[in-house]
Parts: structure tokens; sequence; C-alpha cells
């Protein structure tokens, strides 16, 4: 079964490690108890959360019932390295029907891999039967599935060392099959088993090493980084929606520059984002960007992000994405109409990734606009109004930052617009209007194109401050209007 694992671990591999014949007494020196890994405490003593203990009660329950059951995956990962994990899932020899028997409100949406979402007051969590796959026909999906007697056979199938760790939270011991704590221990992202075979079986297992990597700062193991290299062009038989939910965890979850040095190391940056490779070389004016070429600067715009939005992330990475086809040199460099470019590219980025037509407006819009805070002191304060009113501003502000601290670092424009956005209140960045078309049509004055002119000449005098009431509006439209 596909103890789909938590997280993280949702990957189907086969493994190495001891073989499925392997003594007990060569199998018990990895049952280890968990206070030997982190010193002092249990696992299950430093996690309280609801989630945890629904998932420890199904295991008991599976116990109780006679069948073998544990924590599996990318959870027991991050217990062994001491973070909250962000979901459980439980790997066990009950088939789905008698798991079904135990919870029969659960959901069957993986009972064709073995999978049953079992929903618990503390969240959803997956019960995974043990299972040994058979050969992969499609780069993704087993064409047999096998289940298995033993948890020694469900790691062997599974992706990452890291991601094959099994944990008894009844006894507190983890079962490592396949040196996954020592993998930890070590800061290495290593294949259960031969490289070639776990990426041929899902391709975008390739992408998940380098995620991995990336977010725990760990190497990857030379034999992976070669067969990546190899089977790289294979990425294009994932769907495009795999491939943006990798990206985005990539730029979202930690270590991004680190990522995207790694995609491009292993040749999967060519491959998925090669407008993103072709930021490499492309020379900027050194009076403006002292630090080197595009991409140096946005691997370190990558390297501030915090914890950003995913349409932040994106937009940090696509800011600069229209220089390479704009790059010319005149009396100096220059990159004329870049930024029109690259919003039309990141449309076209944000379209092959199939992100949604919110997210790809957001990324386009901070595309759009990441050069107009060099304006912002010389624009009319109605026009900073609605600069600062712009949906996701926010995320505007901290590119704009990133943008000058991988740069010139002067910060002057971000402080004005970012005082100014603490400092005005709301009601005078955005007011209500003091005549709307209604109240124009009452005036005498005939529905059109100009109604659009005449309203935003009175939202732009309010916005100023130069009329504050309705008559004042209705004198400045006669003024400058006439009656149409």
């Amino acid at each position: 079964m596909v103890a789909v694992s938590c997280s993280d671990s949702r990957a189907r591999t086969m493994g190495s490690g001891p073989s499925p014949t392997s003594t007990k007494s060569e199998t018990t020196v990895n049952l280890t108890r968990t206070s030997q890994i982190e010193a002092g405490q249990s696992k299950i003593q430093n996690l309280k959360s609801k989630m945890a203990e629904a998932a420890t009660e199904i295991v008991r329950r599976l116990r109780a019932e006679g069948f073998q059951a544990y924590l599996v995956g990318g959870c027991v990962r991050d217990l062994v390295m001491g973070h909250e994990p962000a979901d459980y899932d439980v790997a066990t020899d009950a088939t789905p029907e008698q798991v079904l028997g135990l919870y029969p409100d659960s959901l069957t949406v993986g009972a064709h891999f073995g999978v049953v979402v079992v929903l618990q007051a503390g969240g959803p969590i997956e019960v995974a039967t043990f299972r040994s796959d058979g050969r992969y026909a499609d780069g993704r999906h087993p064409s047999e599935v096998r289940y298995a007697k033993t948890p020694q056979e469900d790691v062997r199938r599974r992706d990452f060392t890291i991601n094959g760790l099994l944990y008894d939270p009844i006894e507190d011991r983890v079962l490592d099959y396949v040196n996954g704590q020592a993998d930890i221990r070590g800061r290495s992202i290593r294949t259960i088993g031969d490289p070639f075979e776990r990426f041929e079986e899902d391709y975008l297992r390739m992408l998940r090493a380098v995620r991995f990597a990336a977010r725990f700062g760990f190497t990857l193991d030379p034999a992976a980084v070669e067969a990546i290299r190899q089977l790289a062009p294979q990425i294009q038989d994932t769907s495009a929606e795999r491939i943006r939910d990798e990206i985005l965890k990539i730029l979202t979850e930690g270590g991004p520059r680190r990522g995207f040095e790694l995609l491009d190391e292993t040749g999967l940056l060519r491959e998925v984002l090669p407008e993103i490779k072709a930021l490499q070389g492309v020379a900027q004016p050194p009076q403006f960007h002292p630090e080197g070429d595009v991409w140096v600067h946005t691997m370190m715009m990558l390297d501030g992000l915090g914890s950003p939005t995913p349409t932040l992330a994106l937009g940090v990475l696509l800011h600069d994405v229209g220089k390479p086809p704009t790059f010319t040199v005149r009396e100096r460099i220059r990159f004329d109409n870049h930024v029109e470019v690259g919003a039309r590219m990141a449309q076209e980025i944000c379209h092959r990734l199939r992100l949604s037509s919110r997210e790809r407006e957001r990324v386009v819009e901070l595309v759009r606009h990441h050069l107009r805070f060099k304006d912002f002191p010389r624009m009319r304060r109605s026009t900073q109004l609605r600069f600062l009113r712009m949906e996701g501003f926010d995320e505007h502000l901290e590119l704009h930052r990133l943008d000058c601290l991988a740069s010139h670092r002067d910060l002057t424009n971000y402080e004005m617009a970012r005082r100014m956005l603490a400092e005005t209140p709301t009601e005078q960045i955005k007011p209500q209007p003091l005549l709307r078309g209604d109240d124009l049509i009452a005036q005498g004055y005939k529905p059109g194109p100009v109604f659009k002119q005449i309203l935003q000449a009175v939202e732009d005098a309010q916005l100023e401050g130069s009329i504050q009431s309705r008559e004042q509006a209705l004198q400045l439209v006669a003024e400058q209007f006439g009656l149409v």
C-alpha cells in the first residue's frame, strides 16, 4: 500500500538497505529509540498536536485488531529532525477493506493504490497498506500494485532514504531499513536503491530531490545528480500542474536560491524554466547593478525571501525575465521596454504552469509595476495613493525592497512608500466617492466615455485634498467640463 507519507513523502519508491530476507538480528540494529536520536524525550512527548494524537490512536487501534501499523514517511523524517510535521500518515498491513471496516466513514480516493483517508477530529490521516509496486509504465503510476506483508518491503519502493523511515509511537522507536537516519545526520539526499530506477518510476522525483536538498540545506548524492542530469529531459513527460507545485515549493519552503542553483546544476532548469536559464550571462549597467548579471541579481533576491506567498516568490523570480530579449548596448547597457516584455512573458509562463487566473494576474502585475517605485517621489499625491491601494501592494513593496538590496541598496523610495502607507488613513487612500455616474446624469450630463474622465478628475482632486464635498465636486465638474 502506498503509505502516502506525511506532507512531503508521497512518492512511490522501492528501496535499498537490508533485503526483504534480512534476518531479525540484521534489522533490529535499525530499530532505534527516538531518545537516542533526539536526546532526552520521546517524539510523542514532544508532539501534543491533535493530528499527532489522531494518528497515534489509529496505530493503536490497528494494533489492537492484530495488524502491524506505523507512522511513515515525511512525518517521521520531520520528527527525527526535531520539526513539527504538517500532517501524519500511517502504514499498515491491513488492506483498504479492513481499514474501512474499522473506519467506515473514511474516504477511498486512493484505494486503488491502497490508500484510505481516515477523517479524525485532529484532521485527515492517510492510512496506506504496505505495498510492493510492479513496473512503472507511465513514469508515474505502477502498472501493478501488490500488497506486502512487511514494512521492509513497503519502504523499499519509496523515493529517498530520509522519507523511508517508520515510527512506532506506541513503543517509541524508529524503524530504519534504508539508513535514512544516517543520511539525515550526514545531511544527504540519497535515493532508496538505484537512482535511475527511482527517477524513471516518477520523473517528478528529480524535482523533489532538488526541493528537499534546498529546503533542508542537504547535499544531493552524486549518483542522484548524475542520474538527474541524464534524465532531465524526461521531466517534460510530467504534467505542468505537478511541475508547478514543485517549483512553488522550491520557492516557498526554504532555500530557493540553492534550489534554483541545483535546478541549473542538474539540467532541470533548462527543461522547466528556460526563460530563467536565459538570465545567465546577461550583463547589467554596473552603476545600477554592481552585483553582476541578471541571474546573479535574481538569485540574490531569492536569497532574501523570508516566508513568501507563491505569487511574491514567482514575481521575484520573473521580475526581470524581459531583460534577455531586450538587451542592447548604446551609450550604456539598456533594456528598453523590458517591463512590458517581461509582463507578457510572465503571463505565458504562468499560463504554461497552469496557475489560477488570479495568481497569474498578481504575478504579471508584480512584474509590470516593479519599476514604478523609482518615480514614487515625483508622482502626484493622487497617483501615489492609487499605487498604494493596489491589491497586494505589500507584495509590490517587498519585491521592490529585495530588488534594491540585490543591486544599489538604496531604500529611500521604499522607505518613503512604506512610511506613507503606514501614516495615511485608509479612508484617505481609498475615500468614498464624492460623485457617481447617477449624480452626473442628474446634473444633465449624458452617459458616455467622458464619464470615466470626469469621475477620475473628481477623484484626483479629492485625493489631492483640494475638494472635500459633493458641492465642491460638482463645481469642479462644471468648471472643467461644462455641460456635456
